[in-house]
C-alpha cells in the first residue's frame, strides 16, 4: 500500500522560537501550490480573551495573513481544560479538511498538540447545564460548603484543592458527578499520549534552536511583551477574577509583582520542558532554525509534505 501523504501539518516548538512566523511563511508557500491553509492553535493559554500579548497569540496583522482558529474565545474568568479543547480542535481540523483546506496546527503546549492530532482518553467536558448548576450552587452555598461536600465523596481530591478555589471545586464536583474524577496515580490518556497514531496523516515539524540563541530570543520577547502591555493585561484579568487556569499563563504571577527577571527565568525553564516533551513525540521531524529566516524554514517543511 502506498504511503499516505500528510494532509495536516503541525508545527511544535519552545516559546519564542518563531512558530507563528514559520506558519505564516508556510501558508504563503502552500497557497502557491493551490492550497487554502488555516491555522489551528494548540496552546493552553492563547484560548483566553484578554491575554493575547502575554500568551504570544497571533496579532491582527498576522491573522489577516493567515486565518487562525481557537484563539481568544474563552473569557479569562472561566476555567478551561484539554478535555474541552480536544473536541473543538477535532471539529476545526475535520471541517477544514472536508472543505478542502489545509490545517496547520501550531502550538507550544504539548498536551494540546497531542489532543488535537490524536484520540486521547481525556476528562470529558461538562454539559453547559451541569456547569451552570454547579456554579449556581457555588454562588448560593459558597466554596467552603462545596469543598466539604467534595471531601465527603472524594476525600483524596480535596488534598490538592484549597477550600477557597471556587473554579477547581466546581470542576472536581462536575467530574465526580460524571464518574471521571481521577484518584491519585491515575493519568487519563497517558497510555495513548506518545502514540504514533494520528487521526489524519500528519507531518509534525519540531523546531529547535541553539540553546543560547533561544534564551536571547526569549529574553527579548519578554521585554517586547512588557513593552506591549502584558502587565496591563494581567492586572485587568486579575481585577476581573481570572480563573485558576488563566492564572497559569507564563509570567502572570511575575507581572503581578513586577519581577521581569523572574518571568524571563521561568520562560527559559519552560522552554527546556517543551524541548524535553518534543523529544518524546513520535514521528517528529526536527528542524534546526538557528540563524535561519522563517521563509527558509517554511520551505524545508514544504519539501517534507
Amino acid at each position: 500500500m502506498a504511503e499516505q501523504r500528510p494532509i495536516v501539518v503541525a508545527i511544535f516548538g519552545p516559546t519564542g522560537i518563531g512558530k507563528t512566523a514559520v506558519a505564516l511563511a508556510l501558508a504563503d508557500l502552500l497557497r502557491e501550490r493551490g492550497a487554502d491553509p488555516l491555522a489551528v492553535s494548540a496552546d493552553a493559554l492563547q484560548v483566553y480573551r484578554g491575554l493575547e500579548t502575554l500568551s504570544g497569540a497571533a496579532d491582527a496583522h498576522e491573522q489577516e495573513r493567515l486565518e487562525h482558529r481557537l484563539l481568544s474565545f474563552v473569557p479569562v474568568t472561566e476555567p478551561f481544560s484539554v478535555g474541552e479543547y480536544a473536541p473543538l480542535a477535532h471539529m476545526e481540523i475535520d471541517t477544514a479538511l472536508a472543505s478542502g483546506r489545509t490545517p496547520i496546527v501550531v502550538g507550544g503546549t504539548g498536551l494540546y498538540l497531542r489532543a488535537a492530532l490524536t484520540k486521547l482518553d481525556l476528562k470529558p467536558p461538562p454539559s453547559p447545564t451541569a456547569r451552570e448548576r454547579w456554579q449556581q450552587r457555588m454562588r448560593e452555598a459558597g466554596p467552603e460548603a462545596l469543598h466539604a461536600e467534595l471531601a465527603e465523596h472524594a476525600p483524596w481530591a480535596v488534598e490538592t484543592i484549597p477550600a477557597t478555589d471556587r473554579s477547581r471545586i466546581v470542576r472536581a464536583l462536575e467530574l465526580l458527578e460524571m464518574g471521571a474524577l481521577e484518584r491519585p496515580g491515575e493519568e487519563a490518556g497517558e497510555s495513548q499520549l506518545w502514540t504514533s497514531d494520528t487521526r489524519h496523516p500528519t507531518l509534525l515539524a519540531g523546531l529547535v534552536m541553539e540553546r543560547e540563541a533561544l534564551y536571547r530570543r526569549i529574553d527579548e520577547r519578554v521585554d517586547e511583551m512588557v513593552a506591549g502591555g502584558a502587565a496591563v493585561e494581567v492586572q485587568t484579568a486579575e481585577q476581573a477574577g481570572a480563573s485558576h487556569t488563566a492564572r497559569k499563563a507564563l509570567g502572570y504571577e511575575d507581572l503581578l509583582t513586577g519581577d521581569i527577571e523572574a518571568m524571563k527565568r521561568r520562560t527559559r525553564n519552560y522552554a527546556k520542558r517543551q524541548l524535553t516533551w518534543m523529544r518524546k513525540l513520535a514521528g517528529v521531524r526536527t528542524i534546526d532554525v538557528t540563524g535561519r529566516d522563517p521563509g527558509d524554514v517554511a520551505a524545508e517543511i514544504a519539501r517534507l509534505i
